[in-house]
């Protein structure tokens, strides 16, 4: 079992920047490919980026050249690192695990996930 705690969350003004965090217990973060999806108000689960078991990383078109997803195997976590962010931001992010060779998480097909962290960017 893998356990996943969210956090970094906050209130930021648009054009500002958050590093979420991902503390990962229970099993190596490496064995994993990584992501982060996130629930708008009103909205669906969104897919916003991935990061393959070998550490290749997939975008949403949304976030490209803005948001970076990193994993640091010494101290098991994960990161998001937000910049430039829009109030359309707005939304509890989840990290997310997937026990796959191949490909990366999504909302629809994850191993394990984290409890969330809201995000409020403010115009």
């Amino acid at each position: 079992q893998l356990q996943l705690v969210d956090s970094g969350g906050g209130l930021v003004q648009a054009g500002g920047s958050l590093r979420l965090t991902c503390t990962v217990s229970g099993r190596p973060v490496s064995g994993y490919a990584v992501g982060w999806f996130r629930q708008g108000p009103g909205k669906e689960d969104e897919f916003v980026i991935g990061l393959s078991w070998n550490g290749t990383p997939t975008y949403a078109d949304f976030v490209k050249g803005r948001f970076t997803i990193s994993r640091d195997n010494a101290k098991n976590m994960v990161y998001l690192q937000m910049d430039s962010l829009k109030p359309e931001d707005t939304a509890v992010y989840f990290c997310t695990a997937l026990g796959a060779l191949h490909g990366v998480p999504t909302p629809d097909e994850y191993d394990f996930r984290g409890q969330g962290t809201q995000v409020t960017v403010s115009s």
